[in-house]
């Protein structure tokens, strides 16, 4: 199985359309219509569902399609990365990245950075726990930003100078915005949502023995959605401060937990992965920056 294929077969997935899918790989369709039958034949499953004007995924073309992304992707950070080796101006960085305020001290550090290398080139993904850990641990990422307490047996870390801090985001004008602070009994029978993550690992810290009395609406992976539903009236979020914009001008306000309750943020590496040039150098900023910053 080349990668060569696999860029062929994304293409056709992405396109759904054999002849837009060749044009765009500057290949002939013939050429490209054989690459892919050959791959289902190594397979030995059909991938593709052949329509008069389109073509579509089978379940098993489906599962290729998440498994050739991350090769592709993969194959294309193996070669920068070899390519970045002599390159003492720049390279490439991947980054997984929780959502926090937070995250200003890495902007910071890499700002820093490409003030000394200018031909840094940085890749960001965003999301929770389980999606940048998975990413990291392929080697995909050469850095994650946690909401959880790293595996020290998987990953070398470093602690983020603060802590967030959590509250309820909600209507600026709902009875419940004329408190200080938030306590457990306010939030009982009220339409809730957090992310799963920390509806299951952050939320009982605070509720303990009273979680149960609370109601998950909805969970969200991206603050700033479940921000436009708490707009729309559909209930309240649960989140860190400073994430979502709570202006006068915005019809939102936060208002912190009580007891209060915070959560550490973690920068972690595979302890197995071996740094690129790059890699190292922001490694090293980062060090400084949160000396610094402490």
């Amino acid at each position: 199985m080349e990668i060569r294929t696999l860029r062929y077969f994304l293409a056709v997935a992405r396109e759904e359309n054999m002849t837009k899918a060749a044009e765009l790989l500057h290949v002939t369709q013939p050429t490209l219509s054989k690459a892919l039958r050959s791959l289902e034949d190594e397979l030995g499953k059909k991938l593709f569902e052949r329509h008069s004007f389109s073509i579509s995924l089978t379940d098993e073309g489906m599962l290729l399609r998440d498994r050739a992304e991350d090769l592709v992707t993969m194959a294309d950070k193996i070669e920068r990365e070899f390519l970045s080796l002599d390159d003492i101006t720049g390279g490439d960085l991947y980054l997984g990245l929780a959502e926090s305020y937070q995250i200003r001290y890495l902007a910071r550090a890499i700002r820093s950075l490409k003030n000394l290398y200018p031909r840094l080139n940085y890749h960001i993904t965003s999301g929770d726990t389980e999606q940048v850990t998975e990413k990291l641990d392929k080697g995909l990422l050469d850095f994650a930003v946690l909401c959880d307490t790293p595996d020290k047996k998987k990953y070398d870390y470093i602690e983020f100078p603060e802590a967030d801090v959590w509250g309820v985001v909600m209507p600026a004008d709902c009875p419940l915005a004329k408190k200080k602070t938030v306590l457990v009994d306010d939030l009982v029978g009220l339409p809730l949502f957090c992310s799963q993550q920390s509806w299951k690992n952050d939320i009982p810290r605070w509720a303990g023995e009273r979680m149960s009395e609370l109601n998950l609406e909805g969970s969200f992976r991206l603050a700033y959605n479940s921000s436009v539903f708490v707009k729309e009236g559909l209930g309240y979020l649960l989140t860190f401060d400073k994430l979502i914009n709570t202006s006068k001008q915005s019809g939102l306000v936060f208002r912190p937990l009580s007891p209060k309750l915070e959560t550490k943020l973690y920068l972690i590496r595979n302890k197995y992965q071996a740094m690129t040039p790059i890699a190292e150098r922001f490694m090293a900023q980062i060090d400084y920056s949160f000396v610094k910053t402490e």
